[in-house]
């Protein structure tokens, strides 16, 4: 899917079209420079974010629901208002424990995303 809100000040929620990345995990890219990017990961209870890295700093925002994440070698459950911090090159994952929504922040950009 195309994206084509890059750089616009002003990105309205009902304008964003969803990806589903995975089964039960519809993924909405908001706004976006290439400094930087908001991403929501909306996840069915039982949905999978596989394992894996990538060189770009991601702090994950928990807006509802119950994840058990994996960052490096540390497992540790999480719910709403929790945040983490995921360094570059750092694998990660989660299991969606209970249905919920996750916003993600990268730096810079995640050019794999719009393309």
């Amino acid at each position: 899917m195309k994206i084509d809100h890059k750089d616009q000040q002003w990105v309205f929620y009902r304008d964003i079209q969803g990806e589903e990345t995975a089964p039960g995990v519809v993924r909405k890219i908001l706004g976006f420079c290439d400094a930087m990017m908001c991403a929501e990961n909306a996840f069915e209870a039982g949905a999978v974010g596989a394992m894996h890295s990538h060189p770009h700093t991601q702090i994950t925002y928990v807006v509802s629901g119950r994840f058990r994440f994996t960052i490096g070698d540390e497992v540790r459950e999480v719910g709403p208002g929790d945040t983490l911090c995921k360094q570059n090159g750092v694998p990660h994952g989660c299991v969606c424990l209970e249905t919920g929504v996750l916003v993600d922040f990268f730096t810079p950009m995640r050019e794999d995303f719009v393309e």
